[in-house]
């Protein structure tokens, strides 16, 4: 999931569609909001890839995205980040030219201030933290984070609410997996009174490098493991028709006033409207019922998620998708889906966190 506060001045799609390679080009520009003067080293990617760029000495920038749909971020020092979606149907020639806003310092220290910094933030909620964010699974023992020094913790005995700040991205190294990871916090928070914790962010990954031909198999192997029932894999399945084929069913999960009564379905794409739109290569789904019930059946939840959650079903993997009501959700082939904060995850898949996430250019063949 994701949700950001950005502030765009203008910004306005340049994409040259290459289908037959698989490929599409967007270009443009990076430029402050109140000078007009052009910003070097500006740093631009599509989050949650391995796809990024910065921009040169006139504020310019390309790059080659895989078809499908992306959140283009950009960021730089002192400034507001900014995202704008991009997908390879918006074949256009204009430029892009964002306007990046200076961050108001001064709000900031403000809201720092009324909060209150725990001075051993670390010491008190790291290992919350790190439960929270990188996860419990078994890949998360094989995950660190190098910049501790940049995560700053926060307390406010009113709201009774810890929020976690960084100074700048929190660089994971996920040795599991075989990716280095770029997050660029938003925010984390941990309300105690619902007992909710919420992080938002922008995600940059990078693959590790190694000669070792074993390790870098095993990061393979990790991976498609990795793959296998995520909500990515799920999405790819469903834009392209193969739920069944792919090991997923769904079910919706209707709710009486005494009890929950998950409900089969005989039709999955007619139960969640399955709409695809040739034009612009992408679906669109709205469920009859807001809570989908998603079961996976070609892999066993991990060992550790039964121990915390002994009611749960221990052959195949169960998850829930709670959908906003009447709001359609949009599936790009690569299996992005917007808007991300329309669907919220509980269970199986909302239990993995960092450590098990890979990036929407992943290739599962």
């Amino acid at each position: 999931m994701k949700k950001f506060i950005s502030f765009l001045i203008m910004a306005t799609v340049a994409v040259t569609a290459f289908s037959q390679t698989g490929y599409y080009y967007i270009s443009g520009k990076v430029v402050d909001a109140t000078t007009k003067l052009p910003m070097q080293a500006a740093s631009v990617f599509a989050q949650n890839t391995t796809m990024g760029t910065v921009t040169d000495a006139e504020g310019n920038f390309k790059m080659a995205l895989p078809n499908g749909g992306y959140d283009l971020v950009i960021t730089y020092t002192g400034y507001q980040t900014t995202s704008k979606r991009i997908t390879s149907t918006d074949a256009d020639d204009k430029n892009i030219i964002i306007e990046l806003k200076q961050k108001e310092k001064a709000m900031e220290d403000v809201v720092i201030r009324s909060t209150g910094e725990v001075k051993d933030g670390w010491e008190k909620y790291g290992d919350f933290f790190l439960e929270n964010f990188i996860g419990k699974t078994e890949n998360s023992k094989l995950c660190s984070i190098k910049n501790k020094e940049a995560i700053h913790f926060y307390f406010s005995k009113k709201r009774n609410r810890l929020k976690i700040l960084a100074t700048e991205p929190v660089e994971i190294v996920n040795e599991a997996l075989g990716y280095s990871i770029k997050y660029a916090v938003d925010s984390f928070t941990y309300e105690y009174n619902s007992d909710v914790s919420l992080y938002t962010g922008y995600p940059l990954f990078d693959e590790l490098q190694s000669t070792d031909t074993a390790k870098l198999n095993l990061w393979a192997a990790n991976r498609k493991k990795a793959y296998k029932g995520s909500m990515l894999h799920f999405m790819r399945s469903l834009y392209n028709k193969q739920l069944k084929e792919e090991g997923f069913e769904i079910q919706f999960l209707v709710k009486t006033s005494d009890k929950e009564t998950a409900v089969p379905l005989l039709n999955f794409y007619g139960a969640i409207n399955y709409n695809k739109d040739d034009s612009t290569q992408t679906v669109e789904i709205l469920p009859n019922q807001t809570e989908v019930v998603v079961i996976y059946n070609k892999e066993v939840p991990e060992q550790n998620y039964l121990n915390i959650n002994p009611d749960q079903p221990e052959k195949f993997q169960l998850t829930v998708l709670s959908f906003v009501p009447k709001e359609s959700v949009i599936v790009e082939q690569n299996g992005y889906y917007f808007e991300q904060t329309d669907i919220t995850i509980n269970q199986y898949l909302g239990w993995k966190k960092m450590a098990d996430m890979l990036p929407f250019d992943f290739k599962a063949n």
